[in-house]
């Protein structure tokens, strides 16, 4: 086996990485061998006698796996979760689905002529105001007070 320590350390040097990182073609080894120079090293690795080795990443395989179970619901029992209930899903993001839902619903009505504009105001305004849980107290809402 060739002494290739000092040409290694210059390559590193001139590639800007670690010893490790350095790779020497097997088959140019005569001519890194007579390279004694920061010059001759960077000759070589313009013909592509000496390279730097491709960085290592980590695999997502396993990342990708985990992601398809869990939309699935897997792997979301309580040992997995960190944060509390609030801090998984918001407050505000729960107040504008719940918000959008009800002011959806109320257009909907609306258009179809079941409340006039006054009732659909007074209705939106109290939507607004969080008077109503869910579109489903909304709906019992209406329904009463048209009994």
């Amino acid at each position: 086996m060739v002494n290739l320590k000092i040409q290694k350390r210059l390559a590193s040097e001139v590639l800007d990485v670690g010893i490790g990182k350095v790779y020497i073609d097997p088959e140019r080894v005569e001519d890194v061998k007579q390279a004694i120079t920061r010059q001759d090293i960077r000759s070589l690795i313009r013909d592509g006698a000496i390279k730097k080795k491709p960085k290592k990443g980590s695999s997502r395989g396993r990342i990708r796996k985990r992601i398809i179970q869990r939309r699935k619901g897997r792997q979301k029992g309580p040992g997995h979760r960190k944060g509390t209930w609030n801090a998984r899903y918001p407050k505000k993001k729960r107040w504008m689905s719940r918000i959008r839902a009800q002011r959806k619903f109320l257009k909907l009505i609306k258009e179809k002529n079941v409340l006039g504009s006054s009732d659909y105001r007074k209705l939106y305004r109290r939507v607004k105001g969080g008077f109503f849980r869910s579109v489903a107290h909304l709906k019992l809402h209406i329904r009463k007070k048209e009994v």
